[in-house]
Order: C-alpha cells, then sequence, then structure tokens
C-alpha cells in the first residue's frame, strides 16, 4: 500500500523468527492454563509439509507430504471464562503425540472415536475417554442420505429411526447448555440419560433381530454404537462434559480453510511457527479480543520480557495472557 515491496520469503523469516524466540514462553503459559481444566477437547487434521527436519533440525533431503498433522487442543466447550485453544505440528497421528502433550492433564478428554486417544485413557491414570455424538450420527445421516426422499420405506427405516432418537436426545441437552455443570448433571440423570439407556438397548435389539446388513453404512453406525457405548455415556456422569466435540472441529476450521489457499508449507520450521501464531490468534479471538491489535501490543512488550535465551519471567507474561487486565482497551471488542 505504500509502494514497499517485501518478499514473501522475508516475511515468512520474520513470522517464523518471531514465533521461535518470542512466542514460546507465551504457548507455553496458555498449555499450561488449558491442562489445568477438567475437560479438554482435541482433534487433528492432515497437513502437508515440503521439506521436514530430522532430530538437529536439519532439513530432510527426501520430500515427505503424508505424516504430518496440526492437532488442535482446546478448553471443554462449556468454560467461557480464560478459554484457550492451542495448535500443535507433529509429524504423524499415533498416540506418542497426544500421550506427550496430555502427560500431566487429569481429567476428560473429548474426542472422536480415533482409538489413539482410548490409549491415552489407558496408559494415563487420571485421564477419561469421552466420544462424541455427533460422529456416532454420521453413518446414520450418510445412510439416508445415500437412500431417495421419495422412497416410501425412508422414515421407516432404521437409520431414520436411529436419527429421530439421537435427535430427542440433542433437543434436551440443548435446553441444558446456560445451566450449570451440578444443575446440567441433575437434569441429564433425570431427562437424558432414560433416552440415552432405550436409545443403546434399542440398538442391541436392532443387531439380534439380524435386519440389517453389517456392512452397511446403517450396520456401521449401529456397531459403532454398541462398539463405543462406554465412551458415549460419559457425558451422563459430569455436567462439565459436552455430548460433542464440534467445538474443537470449530476450532480447528480456520486453519483447515487456510490450507485450502496455501496447499502446503514449505518447512517444518514454517509449520511450527503457524502451530504457534494460529494459537495466539484463535486464543485472542475466544476471548472477545481484535487479534491484530492484541498482536501489535504483545509484540511491542515480548522483547522486554524475553531474554536472548528465550528465558521469561512468568508474572510478566502473565499480564500478556488474553483474559489479563492489563490489557489496552483497544485491544478488546466491545460488546454491546
Amino acid at each position: 500500500r505504500n509502494d514497499i515491496n517485501i518478499s514473501r520469503q522475508t516475511m515468512a523469516n520474520w513470522m517464523i523468527g518471531i514465533a521461535e524466540h518470542y512466542l514460546p514462553p507465551l504457548y507455553e503459559a496458555l498449555k499450561e492454563r488449558l491442562l489445568r481444566y477438567h475437560v479438554n477437547q482435541a482433534d487433528e487434521t492432515p497437513v502437508q509439509v515440503l521439506h521436514l527436519s530430522d532430530e538437529k533440525g536439519n532439513s530432510k533431503p527426501e520430500v515427505n507430504t503424508s505424516t504430518c498433522y496440526m492437532w488442535v487442543h482446546r478448553s471443554g466447550e462449556f468454560y467461557k471464562e480464560e478459554p484457550v485453544v492451542l495448535y500443535e505440528f507433529v509429524h504423524g497421528r499415533g498416540h506418542e503425540y497426544p500421550l506427550a502433550f496430555y502427560k500431566d492433564f487429569n481429567g476428560v478428554l473429548v474426542t472422536d472415536s480415533l482409538e489413539q486417544y482410548h490409549t491415552i485413557e489407558k496408559k494415563l491414570k487420571g485421564v477419561t475417554s469421552a466420544n462424541c455424538w455427533d460422529h456416532l450420527r454420521r453413518p446414520f445421516t450418510d445412510a439416508i442420505s445415500a437412500m431417495s426422499k421419495d422412497d416410501p420405506g425412508l422414515r421407516e427405516s432404521v437409520a431414520w429411526k436411529a436419527l429421530a432418537k439421537i435427535a430427542a436426545i440433542y433437543h434436551v441437552e440443548a435446553s441444558l447448555k446456560d445451566m450449570t455443570p451440578e444443575v446440567r448433571l441433575k437434569h441429564r440423570q433425570e431427562a437424558v440419560k432414560p433416552l440415552v439407556d432405550a436409545f443403546f438397548a434399542w440398538v442391541k435389539q436392532i443387531l439380534a433381530d439380524g435386519a440389517v446388513m453389517p456392512k452397511s453404512k446403517t450396520g456401521n453406525g449401529l456397531n459403532f454404537a454398541v462398539n463405543q457405548e462406554q465412551y458415549l455415556r460419559v457425558f451422563l456422569t459430569d455436567g462439565e462434559v459436552p455430548i460433542s466435540d464440534a467445538a474443537s472441529e470449530r476450532a480447528i476450521r480456520p486453519f483447515t480453510v487456510g490450507r485450502k489457499n496455501w496447499i502446503l508449507i514449505n518447512t517444518e520450521k514454517g509449520a511450527r511457527a503457524s502451530a504457534l501464531l494460529y494459537s495466539i490468534t484463535e486464543t485472542a479471538k475466544l476471548n472477545n479480543l481484535k487479534p491484530y491489535y492484541y498482536f501489535e501490543y504483545i509484540l511491542e512488550k515480548l522483547p522486554g520480557i524475553v531474554s536472548k535465551d528465550g528465558g521469561a519471567d512468568p508474572e510478566e507474561i502473565k499480564k500478556l495472557l488474553p483474559w489479563a487486565v492489563e490489557l489496552p482497551e483497544e485491544c478488546r471488542i466491545k460488546r454491546r
């Protein structure tokens, strides 16, 4: 705009330099806050990186664009004060990555049905795995989508009935979202649990009757329900646990939307920088901050706080967190 041409490479290097030196103390403070919550939610999405690094940080000669993932970890959906969403770039999708991230976590982790998350529960004594009901609904939705709308048997199909039963559960659950965890749990036990009990009893009866092809979309949904019942029932025992993992899917969407434009990331340093920058940006937005002004403020303050070796006074970092009272008003979105 001012007829100053700065190369993309230069600007990318600025972002990488900021992320490597100034943002880690802020990221670690946010992670510490995140892991103190009783409920966390997580999701992951693939990301292509052209040049990966070895253990010493040197670029690998080969191209590898298939084993990299951006994981997202966020505070439970019901926590409206001081919410946190963090992105983490890693080379793979194995359980060792979330296991390392949640090694100090003690609470409930809400996710999809990926077995890696269930492995965490088995390996970390303080972690309970809870499944998302949205993922249970999808096979039945797919089955309905494959049928003609004019099919007279549509409303009598097992998939339609399954969706109707799940919708009844969601309808009651939606009326509880503004309640305190204690009151929400009480209403869940009274109004939601009977519907959940009836749903699983119905699913098991359908499977016992053998009326549905096991490998059909409907059969997949029924078997998924039975196999994941333990994890799908967790929300009934804890008022702070949401019924779905939609919040983490929403949190990862800004990254997936961006990925459609830039397709891949050139270097691993760039991928790790992206994780930190997305973390600060999306956490700021969750806390009703204006990301531009928030970045402007913290990037003016961090050089005076972070030492040459990357260390920083934790008390000074706390003053820069998205909910800190020290933040100037221009960083905040004024609520009407």
